[in-house]
């Protein structure tokens, strides 16, 4: 494998990767801010839903592989050679060197501490001494390894939580449930009649999936498979969707069950407190990295 490197301005970035991947051959195309730490460096942000502040960096850092040297030289030629990419530039072209990339991909991901007793362990890692409880997730297309706030934030309520209350925990519906990891880790912890629901059935089958390489028993589905009242109902989306979702959500709660919502940004509490109003009252239960996790208690 061989790899072009090129500097690009942002008004030309979509131009050349277009070019690099839809004429020029090349396998991939990734791009960096190419003032990346240095003091010209700067961050692009935007919040769901809305768009970016910009569309990109001022300059970028196009990284093109290709299969064979010769592609990339030509590539390189070829590019240079219209009269749009003056202001492109040839930084290197350099062979890559082999590597194991499944067990390169395997080294980013450690087992996942949710109580000092809960983990999340990845297949190809043996369970820390600590564990008592052990889920068993491998990162996948789905949502939820267990790596970020919200997901930690809701299975640490759950487990906590389930001394007391999981002989209650007859049904449970985790709604928007992406890898299954919380109702995965529901069922470990005592509860019972299992809904995950998602709108992306490639999300249903990775829950199936993974329920079925932790040995635990659930039903998935697309959100119609939700039905009836639970004893508790989990919800770790965003908080757009959470405001829509109030009505169908708290229908769902059984008297005297837990609401817990997650994918809430701290400065999002009051929206989410007066979306629920109706309903029930939310209150923050929660909070880690500037995310917080929100939970109603059904009278």
């Amino acid at each position: 494998m061989f790899e072009l490197v090129l500097l690009v301005p942002e008004a030309l970035v979509e131009t050349v990767s277009d070019a690099l991947m839809g004429e020029l051959d090349a396998l991939s195309v990734s791009v960096e801010d190419a003032d990346a730490d240095t003091d010209a460096e700067h961050a692009l942000f935007g919040e769901p839903g809305m768009p970016a502040p910009q569309a990109g960096w001022q300059r970028s850092t196009l990284t093109a592989l290709f299969a064979q040297e010769s592609q990339a030289s030509d590539a390189a030629t070829l590019l240079l050679a219209q009269a749009w990419a003056q202001d492109v530039h040839v930084q290197a072209l350099r062979e890559v060197a082999e590597q194991d990339w499944v067990r390169l991909t395997q080294s980013q991901f450690d087992p996942v501490a949710i109580t000092e007793s809960f983990w999340i362990v990845p297949s190809w890692h043996a369970p820390p001494p600590a564990a008592t409880t052990v889920m068993r997730l491998d990162p996948g297309l789905a949502f939820g390894t267990g790596t970020h706030p919200t997901t930690r934030m809701c299975l640490r309520w759950i487990a906590r939580q389930s001394p007391a209350l999981s002989p209650r925990w007859t049904r449970v519906l985790d709604y928007g449930c992406g890898s299954g990891i919380l109702a995965i880790g529901a069922a470990l912890l005592g509860a019972r009649g299992i809904d995950a629901v998602d709108i992306d059935p490639a999300a249903v089958q990775a829950t199936l999936d993974n329920a079925q390489a932790n040995g635990v028993t659930l039903n998935a589905g697309l959100p119609d498979a939700a039905h009836g009242r639970y004893p508790l109902v989990l919800a770790n989306i965003l908080a757009s969707p959470l405001k829509l979702l109030a009505p169908p959500l708290c229908a769902h709660v059984d008297a005297g069950g837990d609401l817990v919502l997650a994918g809430i940004l701290e400065r999002q509490a009051d929206e989410l407190k007066a979306a629920y109003a109706p309903w029930c009252a939310l209150e923050v239960s929660d909070s880690e990295d500037g995310w917080i996790l929100m939970t109603a208690h059904m009278a």
